[in-house]
């Protein structure tokens, strides 16, 4: 499987009356998206709006975030199972707008009114604190403002939002067709004698009694599975999907799939350091011991089966799903496969607390993304963009609103979209006192 992805920088964005690309420049008929949004009855309105690095600027009721792309040659299609039927992808070539994102908002209120399935949305800072915090703070951002029919289930919410996105996405990078890019990248796993051989085991905390389990293979929810071999170019055509009710700071979106950093980090050193064998989607947070013990064992297994002689372990989410996590390393290690966790760190709103939920003594080898638990003061914005002038800082029932164009307070990252980095793309830094 050879995938080449072709590169379209995007510095600027004009809401004109075409589709057109030049010189990292992205003209959009602003008219024609909407009407396009509008065909969906499950859509009752929407905008759209434009927000720059550095502009103050608040985003608001964000859903998902997602990198404009669309296949030129290949098999399949962009977000195979959403967009068209499932299709093998990763293969040929495929055109990408790169330095920006479709940010997806959208107003709804969700069925489900408490616990872990509660819908939530996230804001985002293009300025000041919290754009020092997200990765989407440094990407022009077309944003999507939507509101969704009054009463619509939160399957056919989700559905209705990562439809509308990634239609706009793909017919956004269709305005390079027969352009040249500024640069191609080929991906490939050739193989190259005498070098070591390493899996990316990611966890993938799922909820199997909701409506959507929060991560999607080839537009199917993972849920009671075993663990999976996905081949990492089928990541950059938007094979693993989320859901688009739920903007979270500790869940990665969209964007972070396709541009999915420790699968970039390893195709670096692919056939020079190591040989990539690929990535194996493991679910975890299983309510039971046994569960999380056989979860492990089939990772692991199925690394050994590659011949892994290594193991890059990392996950998203919170909670006991580090348990499924931590069983991973171990279970890897027993079977002579060298891991490295990658992982963020909770450590108390002070930084004094245990960084991590639990331990084995086979985890030798962890790197930290930053701390989650910490607090963030974000300044008044300018202007707003999206759904909610108000926002609720808690999700619980009941939880006070609180003026989305005033400053505010959070005692953690996770109303920030892109506010916790769970894969070590960010430049953090640590210090010693």
């Amino acid at each position: 499987m050879r995938l080449e992805l072709a590169e379209f920088p995007v510095s600027k964005i004009v809401l004109g009356k075409r589709f057109h690309y030049r010189s990292g420049t992205l003209e959009v008929d602003r008219e024609a998206l909407t009407q396009d949004l509008l065909k969906d009855s499950r859509i009752q309105d929407a905008r759209v709006a434009v927000a720059y690095p550095g502009e103050k600027v608040r985003i608001t009721g964000i859903r998902d975030v997602v990198e404009p792309r669309v296949k030129v040659e290949g098999k399949g299609q962009v977000f195979p199972g959403v967009l068209g039927p499932v299709a093998s992808v990763g293969d040929g070539k495929t055109h990408r707008l790169s330095g920006m994102a479709v940010v997806t908002t959208a107003e709804f209120e969700g069925m489900v009114r408490a616990g872990t399935g509660v819908q939530r949305s996230g804001i985002l800072d293009m300025w000041g604190p919290g754009a020092e915090i997200s990765r989407y703070s440094s990407l022009v951002n077309l944003v999507l403002v939507l509101r969704l029919a009054h009463g619509l289930p939160d399957l056919e919410a989700h559905t209705a939002v990562q439809k509308a996105e990634f239609a706009v996405a793909r017919r956004l990078a269709e305005a390079t067709l027969g352009q040249e890019p500024r640069k191609v990248e080929t991906y490939e796993l050739k193989k190259k004698a005498g070098l070591p051989t390493v899996v990316l085991i990611q966890g993938c905390l799922t909820e199997s009694h909701q409506f959507h389990s929060g991560v999607a293979y080839y537009g199917l929810s993972i849920r009671e599975s075993l663990a999976t071999f996905a081949h990492p170019n089928e990541l950059f055509d938007g094979a693993v999907t989320v859901n688009t009710t739920r903007g979270i700071g500790y869940f990665p979106n969209s964007w972070d799939w396709q541009n999915h950093a420790l699968v970039m980090g390893l195709y670096r050193q692919h056939a020079t350091e190591i040989n990539f064998a690929g990535v194996i989607l493991e679910r975890i947070r299983y309510e039971t011991f046994h569960g999380k013990e056989v979860a492990a064992h089939g990772a692991a297994q199925l690394a050994q089966a590659l011949g892994a002689d290594g193991a890059v372990v990392t996950w998203l989410g919170s909670g006991n799903a580090f348990v499924d996590v931590m069983l991973t390393v171990r279970a890897c290690e027993r079977r002579g496969i060298k891991t490295v966790l990658v992982t963020y760190e909770y450590g108390g709103k002070d930084g004094i607390d245990s960084p991590l939920l639990y331990y084995v003594p086979e985890a030798q080898a962890v790197v930290s993304t930053g701390s989650r638990d910490r607090w963030v003061e974000l300044p008044a914005p300018q202007s707003v963009i999206g759904p909610y002038e108000q926002i609720r800082v808690l999700s619980y029932p009941g939880a006070p609103l609180t003026p989305a164009n005033g400053p505010l307070t959070f005692d953690a990252h996770d109303m920030l979209i892109g506010g916790v980095d769970n894969w070590g793309r960010q430049p953090w830094t640590c210090k010693a006192y």
